[in-house]
């Protein structure tokens, strides 16, 4: 019988980005940003340093939600049952 390899979980995706900035989502309107420092198990959740608080707001122009104000924060702890999404920011490339 042919070995099944076993479908990543959302640990193992978070834990391949460590290091890598990202946005998570908390809903519609707010979230946060930071570098991915630490993935835990228990309780499920992520660590981000360097972080800043965002407000996010979209218009009928501009679908798109866009980052309308940032508050410094520095070290935060998310649950991920209150996670929405989770966007890893790339930096843009130089041409």
């Amino acid at each position: 019988m042919p070995e099944q390899s076993i479908p990543p979980t959302i640990f193992h995706m978070l834990e391949k980005n460590l290091g890598k900035k990202l946005r998570v989502i908390l809903d519609p309107s707010y979230g946060f940003e930071g570098t991915l420092t630490a993935v835990t198990r228990e309780p499920a959740g992520i660590w981000l340093s360097e972080a800043e608080a965002i407000i996010l707001r979209a218009t009928i122009a501009q679908p798109i939600p866009q980052v309308a104000s940032r508050e410094e924060r520095s070290e935060i702890f998310l649950h991920l049952n209150s996670v929405q999404r989770i966007e890893v920011l790339h930096s843009p490339s130089r041409r």
